[in-house]
């Protein structure tokens, strides 16, 4: 999937009561009141209907822009992706900096990233449904997100020892510190940004003096 794809757009806020925040573009207004009413109440319990309402419009016109539920859900989970896939891009391409302060800055954008949505998008990544073909794009765009961890990871943590698995546990880690963030609440995106970005580099067996000296470089890059 390229890294060119088209910007997500920011899910935004919901009125108590009402359509979502009608300054929102009407495709973006759909995604809103998705990612709420999918959040909130579950996606299989969603119903089209309930999102076109919510957002505040006919359910014919939201097939203007979706062609279904599967679309809205699949459009919504690439702009979990997207962004930090590009920056993935960006800072592997900048070959002579530091592959430590890469992997904190990586860490940090896309956890802030996933932090800082209004809804909690990452626990949409485990449903059945995200195993269908309209996915793939979302799967093959995450598996390389994941892969540009590997990337920085292997050039941090020389040893080799199973590689593969040293790279799912790191995933593991962002998307999951993110989760537990999230639950507990009362945090702000900036401050889990960094504390799972630290994780990561000590997952990766920076000394202290390392990870302090990385986490300078990776807030430059950030």
């Amino acid at each position: 999937m390229s890294t060119t794809s088209r910007p997500a757009a920011r899910v935004g806020r919901p009125r108590a009561q009402g359509p979502v925040d009608s300054a929102l573009a009407p495709r973006d207004q759909v995604l809103a009141a998705a990612a709420e009413l999918f959040t909130r109440n579950g996606y299989a319990a969603t119903t089209t209907r309930a999102v076109a309402e919510r957002a505040g419009m006919r359910q014919a016109s939201m097939y203007h822009y979706f062609a279904g539920k599967e679309d809205v859900l699949a459009t919504l989970l690439e702009s979990t992706v997207e962004p930090s896939l590009a920056f993935a891009a960006a800072l592997l391409a900048q070959q002579g900096a530091d592959p430590a302060a890469r992997l904190w800055a990586l860490a940090a954008r896309d956890a802030e990233l996933l932090f800082g949505g209004l809804y909690n998008l990452g626990a949409l990544y485990q449903l059945p449904e995200v195993r269908g073909e309209r996915f793939a794009g979302f799967r093959a765009a995450r598996a390389e997100l994941k892969a540009a961890y590997g990337t920085l990871l292997a050039l941090v943590a020389t040893d080799g020892t199973d590689p593969a698995l040293r790279t799912d546990l790191l995933f593991g880690l962002v998307e999951g510190g993110v989760a537990v963030a999230r639950e507990q609440g009362g945090r702000t995106p900036h401050a889990v940004a960094g504390a799972v970005a630290d994780a990561a580099l000590r997952f990766a067996g920076c000394s202290p003096a390392q990870a302090e000296a990385a986490r300078r470089g990776g807030e430059r890059l950030v």
